[in-house]
């Protein structure tokens, strides 16, 4: 990196360090990943999850040095017993609406709806329309230095969203493809065999860094 540091290759931990300051216990990691019938799951403690990106943040269970070098990821079989069956793979989506965009939410420009719509006269409304609507949710507001990570896929990076714009991030839209042994993006159409091969897949689309989970 730029300023020196090394970045940890270890599952689960994608910290930066320096040679001098990498006492024992600074790392914290998982050993390997394995996938069956759509679950994804840590061999090491056992944790799992349906969801992708809730899976990759379950904080590791070990600990110890950060290091430059890969890891060589243990083959972990599925039961034998277990039903072979389809992946269930989620769906590609467009961009969200508006009201889903968490960049509309917290009021920022967003390149895929444009500037927040101005408000319009709108005619007047009875008492009783009054009383019937629900006030809208408040919006979160966030300081514009406030370093925040970003939850894409593939990004992980520290920005302040004074620094936002939309071809900061690369990252992959996904979803992401599990089926038997093999791994990949949809939204790029590449798929490998081993887990570190996985993650070292290259994003594939720019855009804005995004504080909030995706999915």
């Amino acid at each position: 990196m730029a300023d020196g540091r090394l970045r940890c290759q270890r599952i689960g931990c994608d910290a930066t360090f320096t040679e001098q300051d990498n006492p024992e216990g600074s790392c914290q990691y998982h050993v390997s990943p394995m996938f069956h019938d759509g679950m994804k799951e840590w061999s090491c403690c056992k944790k799992k999850s349906h969801d992708f990106s809730l899976f990759m943040e379950i904080p590791g269970c070990k600990t110890g040095k950060h290091t430059t070098e890969k890891p060589v990821v243990a083959k972990v079989n599925p039961s034998p017993k277990a039903p072979v069956s389809k992946p269930s793979v989620p769906s590609t989506t467009s961009a969200p609406s508006r009201e889903l965009c968490p960049r509309c939410k917290q009021g920022f420009f967003c390149s895929d709806h444009g500037a927040q719509p101005k408000k319009d006269a709108a005619p007047a409304k009875s008492n009783r329309e009054i009383q019937a609507s629900a006030p809208p949710p408040p919006k979160k507001k966030i300081n514009i230095n406030e370093p925040q990570t970003c939850r894409n896929s593939g990004c992980d990076q520290t920005f302040k969203e004074i620094n936002n714009h939309d071809t900061a991030c690369t990252y992959h839209p996904g979803p992401p493809v599990f089926h038997d042994r093999i791994k990949g993006w949809k939204c790029c159409d590449i798929h490998v065999k081993e887990f570190d091969e996985f993650m070292s897949i290259p994003p594939c689309t720019k855009g804005w860094h995004n504080a909030n989970p995706t999915s």
